[in-house]
């Protein structure tokens, strides 16, 4: 390895430079905040530098990824780079995210009869009122997808459970048309709005089990419905004497109805 000495500093005052002593040739070398850590033997930086100089994005590479949806924390994550160096190639990006999000919004759902009539936010709108949603509370944003087309999303939070929805967005002379990507998005936008999105499974109506008794259904016909006893061949010598009843009336004056034991038997109120 040859050895290098310092005889000056460009007219730039941007790069130092160096020659060989033992052939004179002279070399140029960048005065920069390597050099400079590496100067004060900051090992730390240094090597923080470094990583920051491999994985540095373009600026055209960092707005391409903010685009297609992505985070500034997302891309400083992935490249290496410090946070405030993305953000000041994302920021024209974003802004163009939010205004797509806003036109997406102003949008015509597409049904299956043709486009609503009402904008994407007004039917959302609806759908959250109906639901007991504040809208609110949901964030909207917008991408470009990887054919180039503008995916609007709308993202809340019920109870526990974080919720996302997406459409695709073609803008017109009217305003523009948004078709829905998933169910989520395809629950909100529906004319029948107030459903649940989760909806539960429908409740199958099971029919009476019993009917109203007939009221022209009598004792006679309850009798003549009920398998009888086959009567014994032999006849006991003395056959037992049917209970009497010596008071066949109630305490209102009717007659009191046989009990089931004498209707099964055939014997009347009288005790015959």
């Amino acid at each position: 390895m040859r050895e290098l000495e310092v005889i000056g500093l460009q007219p730039d005052g941007k790069h130092l430079v160096c020659a060989d002593r033992e052939t004179g040739e002279k070399f140029r070398m960048p005065l920069n905040d390597k050099l400079r850590a590496a100067a004060r033997g900051d090992i730390a930086r240094f090597g923080q530098i470094e990583i920051e100089m491999e994985s540095t994005l373009r600026p055209r590479d960092i707005q391409a990824r903010i685009r297609a949806g992505a985070s500034v924390e997302q891309v400083a994550a992935q490249s290496g780079m410090a946070v405030h160096r993305v953000e000041r190639y994302a920021y024209p990006v974003l802004l163009e995210r939010s205004r797509a999000a806003d036109l997406a919004q102003l949008g015509h759902p597409v049904r299956e009869n043709g486009p609503a009539v009402l904008t994407l936010a007004e039917v959302v709108g609806l759908a959250f009122r109906a639901r007991g949603h504040s809208i609110d509370e949901a964030e909207w944003d917008a991408w470009k997808d990887d054919d180039g087309h503008w995916i609007a999303e709308l993202r809340w939070q019920a109870g526990r459970t974080s919720n996302a929805a997406h459409w695709r967005f073609q803008r017109d002379a009217h305003g523009g048309t948004v078709t829905a990507l998933d169910d989520t998005a395809a629950d909100l936008v529906d004319p029948d709005f107030g459903r649940p999105l989760r909806g539960l499974s429908p409740v199958t109506r099971v029919a009476e089990a019993t009917r109203e008794p007939d009221p022209q259904h009598t004792l006679d016909d309850y009798y003549e419905s009920t398998p009888r006893t086959p009567e014994p061949l032999d006849e006991p010598d003395e056959p037992k004497q049917a209970p009497t009843h010596p008071n066949p009336k109630d305490k209102r004056g009717k007659p009191a109805m046989p009990s089931w034991e004498d209707v099964l038997l055939g014997i009347r109120s009288s005790g015959h």
